[in-house]
């Protein structure tokens, strides 16, 4: 294997990088990349069009969403560096066997192909972006639990597997890039499906794994925790707010957070002539639902409120942001939103090693923010109507909250099962 290097900039750049390349000034803010690409010698004037052609693709999937852009953009990327620098064919030129031996690399990686933290693609310098040389195709990570209990944990590039899930990712984007292709007669084939349905490596799953939640006792920390918090210091009613808006209404961080198609503010809290509040939600797939609003949700809105010194509830044409910053104008993004979970988090990891609860706490360090969705859409599962719920997740088949959030036969099988004798 030779030099590893990254090939696409973000979503922002991607128009920007092809056009460098079509009027052949790539080098002019882009060194690293393109003495990169002189260096493919004979293969140099194919990989240049493919690149050409990915950057077009990616922008047509990148306006969809930013985590579409960047899974398709990762999946891609490594794809072409093994085609250019392993197989020395363009990707258009590969066979059914060339992806076959694509998918055994990315179940055993190069090591020189593996890095152990997320790093960027580019580094701007002088008005270039240059090749950042600690960037690595494929990251192993360390389990989010290991690394609260001990930050100086290192991971080790030998533990490194695909999950289920990345192999996944990695058949769909390849599959999608070809039909893309094949509709714009750049190729006239597309294996992926065919090494898909014979991979080794993939595992058929018959029943699907219960999502991952908060028990009872640990929601009742994390909320608890909270509230003291925000009794003692008025700075933590914004975390009160966020876990019990994320929790209560079912939402994604990406439904809360400002982003390019949409700012979240309190006129998205609206009533009807019933007095029935719901929340309007700009969610995955660029769809926007409605959300009811729990009777006993509206006090943590009004105590919220009352802390930023407005009125106790929004009025229709309120266009204060859902969630401030601290610092700046405008509404926090998901890593700010984020950061105030794992504070939440944390204190109430304390406070249950503290009461003796060590099991509930060495689980808790493993939560993510999303597992507040999860964990609220479990709990109503049980008393609410399977189509109200879907509708209120965002899901476009009820189908899909039956298989994550009902499942009866498992829980049944469970109850039947817990107690047998050895």
């Amino acid at each position: 294997m030779t030099k590893v290097t990254p090939l696409i900039n973000t979503f922002a750049e991607v128009r920007y990088q092809r056009s460098l390349m079509v009027k052949n000034e790539l080098h002019s803010e882009y060194p690293s990349l393109a003495d990169f690409m002189q260096s493919l010698d004979q293969l140099s004037a194919i990989a240049n069009n493919e690149l050409m052609f990915i950057l077009d693709f990616l922008y047509i999937m990148g306006r969809k969403s930013d985590g579409t852009f960047i899974r398709f953009r990762n999946e891609i990327e490594r794809w072409c560096l093994f085609c250019w620098q392993s197989l020395n064919k363009g990707i258009f030129q590969v066979g059914r066997k060339d992806i076959e031996a694509y998918i055994e690399f990315v179940w055993k990686p190069d090591k020189k192909w593996i890095g152990t933290s997320v790093q960027q693609r580019f580094k701007e310098k002088t008005g270039q972006f240059i090749s950042n040389p600690k960037w690595r195709p494929f990251v192993v990570k360390l389990a989010k639990s290991l690394v609260k209990k001990n930050p100086d944990a290192c991971a080790d590039i030998d533990n490194y597997r695909p999950s289920q899930e990345s192999l996944i990712s990695t058949f769909t984007a390849l599959s999608v890039l070809y039909q893309h292709a094949q509709m714009e007669e750049v190729c006239d084939k597309n294996f992926v499906p065919v090494v898909k349905k014979s991979c080794p490596y993939l595992i058929k799953q018959v029943q699907r794994k219960t999502p991952d939640t908060l028990s009872e006792l640990q929601w009742e920390y994390v909320l608890g925790i909270t509230k003291e918090m925000a009794d003692n210091d008025r700075q933590y009613e914004r975390n009160l707010f966020i876990i019990v808006t994320l929790k209560s209404l079912y939402l994604r961080v990406s439904e809360l957070s400002e982003h390019a198609k949409w700012r979240p503010t309190m006129s998205d809290f609206t009533k009807d002539d019933d007095d029935f509040w719901y929340l309007t939600v700009f969610g995955k797939g660029n769809k926007v639902r409605s959300v009811t609003v729990p009777q006993a949700y509206l006090d943590y809105l009004k105590r919220y409120r009352h802390y930023r010194g407005l009125s106790s509830l929004p009025s229709p044409d309120e266009d204060s942001p859902m969630l401030n910053k601290l610092r700046g104008s405008g509404n926090m993004s998901s890593r700010q939103i984020r950061r105030i979970v794992e504070q939440s988090f944390d204190s109430a990891i304390k406070a249950l090693y503290k009461d003796g609860f060590n099991e509930d706490a060495n689980y808790l360090l493993a939560a993510t923010t999303h597992w507040l969705r999860h964990t609220g859409a479990t709990e109503d599962a049980g008393s609410r109507p399977l189509k109200h719920l879907a509708d209120e997740l965002g899901h476009a088949s009820s189908e899909t909250t039956d298989k994550n959030y009902i499942q009866s036969n498992i829980k049944d099988r469970a109850r039947s099962g817990v107690k047998r004798k050895i």
